[in-house]
């Protein structure tokens, strides 16, 4: 989505584990003030510098929990490995699994009237249920906050991509009392665009796969492990962190592009299909993230950026669920 020029709700937010700041600039878009952001990643931090805020703190976040300022909101996209399908889910045994601890630290020092926590969605189920029952036990029965959780995915929130995330809400109940139970999440509306309407018109000859590794990207799998693998989906499968590395099109978005394929000729070194994976700015668009984007690191770091992102447009209408809750169910001043 393109930046919305808004004025500002007065609720101040500090953004935690912000990457290249999906999040951020769903609620920013919605009104909401991002006054301190941290991010590890020195790449993600220099693109949320040069397309957000310099307001962004390079390091770990347990080395710079003095530095963080009052709050209304805390938003925090925390490290989703511990319990990803794509991961080991180790859960609270993964050492950054560990830190949704640092943010009930933070929580408790500073006590934010809203929180909202992102994650994928096997962490509702991750060691049957048990470990969400203990993040819910911690939230509402030491830290005194509502808790809601469901599943949001992009493609009900005008982005064809199929990726399903779990947004936590919290509302601190000193603030809000009975009234937090009536919040609701942003209704699912009609897609009206596919992936098709978002390829790039324009596509260099290095984004085509060759003749001899498409037969492997087109592959079903090998020995026990095997998946359909698809092409041209009006739909997209979810980015993943790793798109770089080129997986099997069971995992990883691959088009048919002939009108770009006729342009570039055949090397002895290189014959090139017709088959191609998606641009980085395809990946931008896809996950919502405006047209003045600036790219100011490698492809490879692209790809992860926005394959780890937040989609922009999801945190927008649920930044704005919460802004409508605040102010005219809440009467929150």
């Amino acid at each position: 989505m393109e930046r919305i020029e808004k004025k500002s709700n007065g609720l101040n937010a500090v953004s935690l584990f912000s990457g290249i700041g999906g999040i951020d600039l769903g609620f920013i878009n919605a009104g909401f003030n991002i006054v301190w952001a941290n991010d590890f990643d020195k790449d993600a931090v220099k693109t949320y510098k040069a397309n957000i805020d310099d307001n962004i703190v390079l390091g770990d976040i347990n080395n710079h929990l003095s530095e963080i300022p009052s709050h209304d909101i805390l938003l925090a996209g925390f490290p989703c490995q511990p319990f990803s399908m794509m991961g080991s889910q180790k859960g609270f045994e993964d050492e950054r699994g560990t830190l949704f601890f640092t943010i009930e630290t933070i929580l408790r020092e500073h006590k934010p009237k809203v929180i909202v926590l992102e994650n994928v969605r096997n962490i509702l189920t991750h060691n049957k249920g048990k470990t969400f029952e203990k993040m819910k036990s911690i939230l509402e029965n030491d830290l005194n906050y509502t808790i809601h959780a469901k599943v949001l995915n992009t493609r009900d929130y005008g982005l064809p991509q199929t990726r399903r995330r779990v947004f936590i809400v919290g509302f601190l109940n000193e603030e809000f009392g009975e009234v937090a139970r009536e919040f609701q999440y942003p209704e699912p509306f009609h897609l009206e665009k596919t992936t098709f309407d978002l390829l790039d018109k324009e596509v260099d000859k290095k984004y085509f796969l060759s003749r001899k590794i498409l037969p492997t990207i087109l592959s079903h799998g090998s020995g026990n492990y095997r998946s359909k693998s698809e092409i041209n989906l009006p739909i997209a499968k979810p980015l993943t962190a790793t798109m770089h590395k080129m997986h099997r099109a069971n995992q990883d978005n691959y088009f048919e592009d002939f009108k770009n394929r006729e342009k570039f000729e055949d090397t002895e070194l290189k014959r090139i299909s017709d088959v191609r994976r998606l641009t980085p700015n395809e990946c931008r668009k896809i996950q919502g993230f405006p047209s003045d984007w600036k790219y100011v690191v490698s492809d490879t770091q692209l790809y992860r950026q926005f394959g780890n992102a937040v989609t922009v447009d999801v945190a927008y209408f649920l930044a704005q669920s919460i802004n409508q809750f605040i102010h005219e169910v809440a009467n929150l001043k």
